[in-house]
């Protein structure tokens, strides 16, 4: 029987340890208020155009304040607006739009990577010289990458009526934040805050909920690794945040994956996987991914649906492709799960290193 809210859970631990999906209860939750109405779309563009202006934050603070949202601003939106230069004051003023809206409907999704055109389909040798880069990158990444702390700060929400494919009415449940430490290639997750209070000795399972963690090298290991005996066929051009990649759909059946799907701790499935990679044209470095587990009808989790975007992140002194963040929906019957996932505040490791709340996101380099 169906649980009161989809845990999902991605478990990673390198090399190559399996992605988890796992359901446990969440309880419902959510509340609006109300005062001037305007989209998330709009809103957002009076920022941006405030922050280019560059008006004074106490007097875009102060519109801020008069307005009426009439779908859900989310605390990741919000982080998006601080990243692009959003002022102390503005922010405030828009914390508590996140918190008036939390009950509102999410706004219609503008996929940004579907753009249509860009040159002529590439010659097959063209393609899948392409793909052997991205391959050898792809297995080379966790080589590359520094130890480093940061956050990972995820906005979690449910839908009791969801229809997958649908937009979806969705409650905001709460905000947990981990820290993530990167170190001698292994991840290691401690959970730091959750909604506005400092957590001790506790882990983020003890929360119950939905609850996202991975999406590292693992993910793209169980991808390109040989042994996965992955399916690859180039499907068309798409941009990303304005770069133009190559779209490559993918397979892996279900004999050669290293994913299952678990509801509670009894019921579990090895699951195949398909979805598709993002690869950017001249640098083949992978700006997304998407994740779609192949699982069968009978199971109580369904329609278990993953995005993750990568962009160019500061670590001490060099850039490195990270991940930035990451959507994941599921179904458990009727109700759905939706986890909003950005990481931030990256940090080079030491032993001294030091992460804190208030810390500000580490700006994305960009190339």
């Amino acid at each position: 029987m169906p649980c009161g809210n989809c845990d999902h859970k991605i478990m990673q631990s390198l090399p190559r340890r399996a992605l988890q999906y796992v359901c446990l209860l969440l309880m419902l939750s959510g509340s609006a208020a109300a005062q001037q109405p305007i989209t998330v779309a709009k809103l957002t563009d009076f920022i941006k155009s405030a922050i280019q202006l560059k008006n004074p934050d106490k007097d875009v603070a102060a519109a801020v304040s008069k307005f009426r949202l009439t779908e859900k601003f989310t605390l990741s939106d919000m982080g998006d607006l601080q990243n692009a230069g959003a002022g102390e004051k503005t922010v405030a003023a828009l914390a508590v739009l996140v918190k008036q809206s939390a009950a509102l409907p999410s706004p219609v999704k503008t996929v940004v990577a579907e753009k249509v055109g860009g040159p002529p389909e590439p010659p097959a040798a063209e393609k899948n010289q392409v793909l052997e880069k991205t391959r050898a990158g792809a297995l080379d990444y966790v080589k590359s990458l520094p130890d480093f702390l940061c956050l990972e700060d995820t906005d979690r929400s449910i839908d009791s009526h969801y229809r997958a494919g649908a937009e979806g009415s969705w409650s905001h449940q709460d905000r947990v934040i981990e820290k993530l430490t990167f170190f001698d290639h292994k991840e290691n997750y401690e959970l730091f805050m959750h909604n506005e209070t400092a957590v001790v000795a506790k882990t983020s399972e003890s929360l119950g909920g939905a609850r996202s963690t991975g999406d590292w090298a693992s993910l793209l290991a169980e991808i390109f690794e040989p042994s996965s005996q992955t399916n690859f066929l180039w499907t068309r051009w798409a941009t990303v945040r304005g770069r133009l990649t190559h779209v490559y759909r993918y397979s892996i059946e279900r004999q050669y994956s290293h994913q299952t799907v678990a509801r509670g701790e009894r019921e579990k499935i090895v699951a195949g996987i398909a979805g598709e990679v993002f690869v950017e044209k001249g640098t083949n470095a992978i700006l997304r991914v998407t994740v779609i587990p192949d699982i069968p009808p009978d199971f109580p989790i369904q329609d278990v649906n993953q995005t993750v975007d990568y962009d160019y992140q500061k670590i001490g002194d060099r850039t490195y492709l990270l991940p930035s963040t990451s959507t994941v929906l599921m179904r458990d019957g009727q109700v759905g799960s939706r986890n909003d996932i950005r990481w931030r505040s990256y940090r080079k490791y030491s032993a001294d290193t030091t992460l804190t709340f208030d810390d500000s996101d580490t700006p994305a380099a960009g190339k």
